[in-house]
């Protein structure tokens, strides 16, 4: 056994004597309040199935477990290595994407996922990820003074447009936007000046009412606007799930109707209820201190996310962390918004809580990355293959 040990190269060795020291070094807050989401999940998705844990919650709690394992495989990596896998992971997620309408399977009429033996891969939901890594990566390598030039923005922009029109054409609206969102969200977080933002946002409407005009925004989206703008319109039909849906919240009071208890929920008056409108159905049974108490742990993970990202050293490690905090935000802000009748109904779920294999290995693995720069985090000078850098681009 020495032999062989002896015989491995260096590199396997130091990194077997490395690990007991990462572990150590693991940001066990963190992982507790994702744990207790994850855990959130199990119990609402065990009311949805009237009390049978096989219907979904042990598929949910399965699911936290083998996500839970690539987060500490991701965390024991070196953040040196994501820096130098992150636009690879980005190419092959264009890949994927470009495999969807050729090899995907249409499901409530969209074709979104690939099936990969027995497991159905949604790329879109792994790209959040990628990309916030690529851009990450991008601005890791490029001068400040560069940000807010046309030149500077040229790269970035295209790196977000890519997958946000690969996913629209699914047709797949809530997480294009996503997307989207989180992209734009690391340009600003890179130092983008304001006047560059208003005109974004100036060019994001003139583009919504393009695509509009030119049919690009499907007949049945441009509906669920309409339904959120106006709550009376059509209360049988586009406005149907999303009045349920306030009504059972509003029914569950401060204390809430009970675990099992929700009549809305219960009574089959909500589509998705294990994944689009679970928080519904947490709002109805557990009431508002329940609601606020799951949306408190979100905010501790996004708390959590900033405190490690204003630790670390490296620009890549700061903004990658800052970047899967944002999307995290943005996930939670668009379902709970949606639900409540703040937002068009889309179909985003609530990440860790709702049933979805694919969101729960994208969201444990971008955490696993977050654990990944604290463990790293007084490292300054990142090597990769052929170049280094040794500055921060913020001090």
């Amino acid at each position: 056994m020495m032999g062989v040990f002896q015989s491995m190269p260096s590199l396997g060795r130091r990194s077997l004597v490395e690990l007991g020291p990462r572990i150590a070094r693991l940001h066990w807050p963190l992982i507790l309040v994702l744990t207790g989401l994850a855990g959130a999940g199990v119990l609402t998705l065990y009311s949805v199935s009237l009390g049978d844990m096989d219907e979904y919650a042990k598929t949910h709690l399965i699911r936290y477990f083998i996500g839970a394992g690539g987060l500490f495989i991701v965390a024991m990596i070196p953040l040196r290595v994501w820096l130098s896998l992150a636009y690879p992971l980005y190419a092959a997620g264009i890949v994927l994407l470009l495999m969807v309408p050729v090899f995907g399977e249409v499901v409530n009429g969209s074709q979104r996922w690939i099936a990969i033996g027995g497991f159905r891969l949604q790329p879109s939901e792994m790209m959040k990820i990628a990309l916030v890594m690529a851009l990450a990566r991008y601005y890791h390598g490029l001068e400040f003074e560069r940000v807010s030039t046309i030149s500077g923005l040229l790269a970035p922009l295209g790196m977000i447009a890519v997958p946000v029109g690969l996913v629209f054409i699914q047709p797949d609206l809530g997480t294009a936007l996503l997307i989207g969102f989180s992209g734009v969200a690391m340009i600003l977080l890179a130092g983008l000046s304001w006047r560059y933002i208003l005109v974004g946002v100036f060019a994001a409407f003139f583009g919504i009412a393009g695509g509009i005009q030119t049919g690009l925004v499907k007949a049945y989206q441009w509906e669920r606007v309409t339904a959120f703008l106006d709550p009376t319109y059509d209360p049988l039909g586009a406005n149907f799930h999303a009045n349920q849906s306030k009504i059972a919240i509003g029914s569950g009071g401060v204390e809430g109707k009970g675990m099992l208890e929700g009549t809305q929920s219960q009574l089959g008056f909500l589509p998705e209820k294990h994944t689009d409108f679970i928080f519904t159905i947490f709002g109805e049974e557990f009431g508002l201190r329940g609601a606020l108490l799951l949306l408190g742990a979100y905010l501790a993970v996004f708390l959590l996310t900033v405190h490690v990202a204003r630790s670390a050293r490296s620009h890549f490690g700061r903004l990658m962390s800052l970047g899967i905090g944002v999307t995290l935000v943005l996930y939670v802000l668009v379902n709970t918004g949606m639900v409540m009748g703040l937002a068009p109904v889309v179909g985003v779920p609530l990440p860790l809580v709702s049933y979805g294999g694919t969101v729960m290995l994208a969201m444990m693995g971008g955490f696993g990355l977050v654990l990944s720069t604290w463990i790293d985090r007084d490292q300054d000078t990142l090597r990769t293959r052929g170049w280094k850098t040794d500055r921060l681009i913020h001090p």
